[in-house]
């Protein structure tokens, strides 16, 4: 079992250096390092001590060909990316480019109350298929709604290899307990 934690850019050497799991960025862009004010380019993610980058999340999502540009960045600079892809067609497209991960999440359900595992499992196993059949050794995600460790053994079940996760963390009055509890479900 893995787990990896996406910070705020401002933190992301900060968190870096205290911590000995895996620290992605929330956003990359595909840009060389150099005059890019405002821009993210990966070789600052590798300098701050980060382990990969997020591409694609919902909050700032890409065109697809961006995607394939922010992929191939990263892995030039041997860096991970975690694409994020909202239905079964779109994971089967971004998943052409190898990522080592991809999260499925449907933006609809993403914070909400109710996971992708149990309001929609056909997106979790169609992107888990989908993804087998363009680029296998991709590791599958499931995202959206993800709350205790029965969305984490449903996410399993339905074939995904891991979670990715946010709001169940971040607005849980005890966010160690709520890891706690989904890693339970491993």
């Amino acid at each position: 079992m893995a787990v990896a934690i996406a910070p705020a850019t401002p933190d992301l050497g900060r968190v870096a250096s205290a911590v000995s799991i895996p620290v992605l960025a929330q956003h990359v862009d595909a840009i060389e390092a150099g005059a890019h004010t405002g821009s993210v380019p990966p070789e600052s993610v590798a300098k701050a001590g980060g382990w990969g980058s997020l591409v694609n999340h919902s909050e700032h999502p890409l065109g697809p060909d961006e995607v394939d540009r922010t992929v191939a960045r990263l892995g030039a600079l041997h860096l991970s990316a975690v694409v994020c892809a909202r239905d079964v067609r779109m994971s089967a497209r971004l998943a052409r480019t190898a990522p080592p991960y991809l999260a499925v999440e449907p933006p609809e359900l993403i914070g909400g109350k109710i996971s992708v595992a149990s309001a929609r499992p056909e997106v979790v196993s169609g992107a888990v298929a989908a993804v087998r059949r363009v680029a296998p050794a991709t590791a599958v995600l499931c995202g959206a709604g993800i709350h205790d460790r029965r969305d984490v053994e449903r996410s399993i079940e339905l074939g995904a290899e891991g979670i990715l996760v946010a709001s169940a963390v971040t607005r849980a009055p005890e966010p160690r307990a709520a890891i706690v509890e989904l890693l339970a479900g491993y």
